[in-house]
């Protein structure tokens, strides 16, 4: 797959937009959302008999200067020990409102580096979890790695435990990169992990990668490239760099004038694109790509694709329980975020309430949208006779205002609207966000305070 580039097209289409991990984006989540909101909803509401569960294990024993994640940096096992016991404690609040009956299909442990945990702490967190929870005998269950702080020893505990999906956070091998976001790891060490949990025979080993940080360039990222084709990962993901420090303060630590501008940035992942669907991988959704035997793949090329916040997924319509701060429960109806600070959380849970920090109920109009821009950031196409027939609604008069925001992309090429359906055109790929956009109500508001939270979208 090509991708056209038009610096011209770049340019006018470089804004701040969400990612859409969800819809509504988080920032429109509401502070009115409380405990006995959550408690009610789970009440009400029937939950999935299948579900996916998250755990939010936020530490890292270093700050890497272009993070966005929600991290606590510590080497402090206390601290740790005292905040999984937390973790424990708010799996069992939950509980009380769930269902007997549902089944795990998907278990993920994201951070912060979950793997910083030592292993006698991951062998007693997992064995917490299958002690409250049925797992599924083909569940998805997987963990996110650093390279850097994990070992051997490591790995074939998780493989044992039961973990069959791994990710490591490499983002760039580069040295002179690596020093620039405070965040080395020599390419010998992770190539050495890398083919020993191929040895333990994990099921999927996907890879992380960061595009547009500092000292990137066409020329040094292709090394990232050149290794990549030689281990030939099952899964990669190239993540744009948001950079917004005035929403991650430690940003401000990165040398703006070292970052790639937005022509440069695009040309590199052209070259990721054009590299590695020359060598076969699918190019799927915003940013990941997979080899062509796997069910990501094929289910992008069936438009069956889902995303949820830990990724593309293959599995639908499955609720999503979290723990641990920060961490964001996902319901077919509604969202709950749970509390930034880890003194808050353990507070809460200590006076045995759900440590919840805001959230959002939908109403219909949010599940249509909703649904139509997964459809585009997943399957990059809309049928307009499906969503019709699934919400009774006659689509070009509901969307008319959308309709008149996709003109101006029809008209540069980006997409295409014909057949009662809107389809996302190669020249438009690194452009969806800005598609989806068109659908989203939010922006129609035009709160600036709440669009500053946003990377730009190139």
């Amino acid at each position: 797959m090509k991708l056209q580039i038009n610096p011209d097209i770049i340019k006018k289409y470089d804004v701040q937009g969400p990612r859409y991990t969800s819809y509504p984006p988080v920032p429109n989540f509401n502070s009115n959302f409380k405990e006995i909101d959550y408690i009610n909803y789970l009440q009400l509401n029937s939950i999935t008999n299948d579900i996916s569960l998250y755990f939010h294990l936020p530490f890292c024993k270093s700050l890497c200067y272009y993070c966005g994640c929600n991290v606590f940096i510590t080497s402090n096992e206390e601290i740790k020990q005292n905040y999984l016991e937390s973790l424990k404690k708010e799996v069992r609040l939950i509980q009380k409102y769930l269902p007997k009956n549902i089944t795990v299909k998907q278990l993920h442990w994201g951070g912060g580096t979950p793997n910083s945990l030592s292993n006698q702490q991951i062998y007693d967190l997992f064995s917490f979890i299958q002690s409250e929870f049925f797992i599924s005998a083909n569940a998805e269950i997987s963990i996110e790695l650093d390279p850097r702080t994990t070992q051997k020893e490591q790995l074939s505990l998780l493989k044992n435990l039961g973990f069959n999906r791994i990710s490591f956070g490499v983002q760039d091998i580069n040295e002179q990169v690596q020093k620039a976001v405070n965040r080395i790891q020599p390419v010998d060490i992770i190539e050495e992990l890398y083919f020993y949990a191929r040895e333990l025979s994990f099921y999927s080993i996907n890879m992380d990668f960061i595009y547009g940080l500092p000292e990137q360039n066409l020329k040094n990222f292709s090394f990232n490239l050149k290794k990549i084709l030689e281990w030939k990962p099952d899964r990669l993901a190239f993540f744009s760099y948001a950079h917004v420090p005035w929403v991650k303060k430690h940003q401000n630590l990165l040398s703006q004038t070292r970052l790639p501008n937005s022509n440069e940035k695009i040309l590199i992942f052209k070259e990721i694109v054009e590299k590695l669907t020359d060598h076969g991988y699918i190019y799927i959704g915003l940013d990941h790509f997979a080899k062509p035997e796997d069910e990501l793949s094929k289910a992008f090329l069936e438009r069956k694709l889902h995303r949820n916040f830990q990724g593309y997924t293959v599995l639908e319509n499955m609720d999503v329980i979290a723990f641990g701060i920060t961490a964001i429960s996902q319901f077919q109806k509604s969202y709950v975020r749970n509390l930034k600070s880890i003194k808050e959380y353990k507070h809460q849970i200590q006076e045995n309430h759900i440590p919840v920090f805001d959230g959002y109920i939908m109403n219909q109009d949010d599940l249509i949208r909703k649904d139509i821009i997964q459809k585009i950031m997943c399957n990059l196409f809309v049928d307009f006779n499906e969503i019709e027939k699934k919400y009774h609604i006659d689509f070009y008069k509901y969307f008319s205002k959308s309709l008149e925001k996709l003109q101006e992309l029809e008209e540069d090429g980006l997409v295409e609207i014909r057949n009662h359906s809107l389809n996302i055109l190669t020249k438009g790929r690194p452009l969806i966000r800005n598609v989806a956009m068109c659908f989203d109500a939010f922006l129609e508001k035009k709160d600036h305070s709440k669009t500053m939270v946003y990377s730009k979208t190139i």
